[in-house]
């Protein structure tokens, strides 16, 4: 398992796409703060830019170098045993397409499985979305990864190919007095 983190994190920091199992569903990411990276994965998917992608962070003292305000409660925030992503208003550090136009950024920190080893070891924040084309359903198993996304990836994470999908993580807003509003 080491070995293959290593070669991941390198093909990261190559500025290479992955296909990898998450906490929640098949992934596609990259290195978050790389736009070329980054606009390979909307190219990959086939999605508009004007719909920004997920990142993924190691821990809270990751989250802080890439949002500009972190919510009072937000160790309660985290505490869900669901997975949750949070859309914080105004993001930093990351690609155009992670950051919103409107400069929100949506982030979550990932249950423990090989995704938190992968950036953990990696030191920055991974693009985390939908292994699916934009507005084609998404994949239960790996073996229901459409052909294109397998055959435009440049990296595929060879674990738990058999297991199915669990459901996306919720997504909550938060707002500038630091409450909260459910998008998902």
């Amino acid at each position: 398992m080491k070995t293959n983190i290593n070669n991941f994190v390198s093909a990261l920091k190559q500025g290479k796409t992955l296909l990898y199992p998450a906490d929640t569903i098949w992934g596609l990411g990259c290195d978050a703060t790389n736009q070329k990276a980054v606009d390979a994965i909307f190219k990959l998917k086939n999605r508009p830019k004007n719909k920004p992608l997920i990142a993924l962070v190691a821990d809270v003292d990751m989250l802080k170098q890439y949002v500009e305000k972190i919510p009072n409660n937000i160790e309660e925030l985290l505490q869900s045993d669901q997975p949750t992503t949070l859309v914080y208003p105004k993001g930093k550090g990351l690609a155009k397409g992670v950051i919103s136009e409107n400069e929100s950024v949506a982030i979550r920190i990932p249950k423990p499985c090989f995704v938190l080893d992968l950036i953990t070891a990696f030191g920055k924040p991974i693009v985390s979305t939908s292994a699916n084309l934009s507005g084609a359903p998404i994949p239960v198993t790996y073996h229901e990864i459409d052909a294109q996304i397998l055959a435009r990836v440049d990296e595929v994470v060879p674990l738990n190919k058999d297991n199915l999908a669990q459901i996306p993580s919720r997504v909550l807003k938060v707002l500038p007095d630091g409450s909260v509003k459910q998008l998902r």
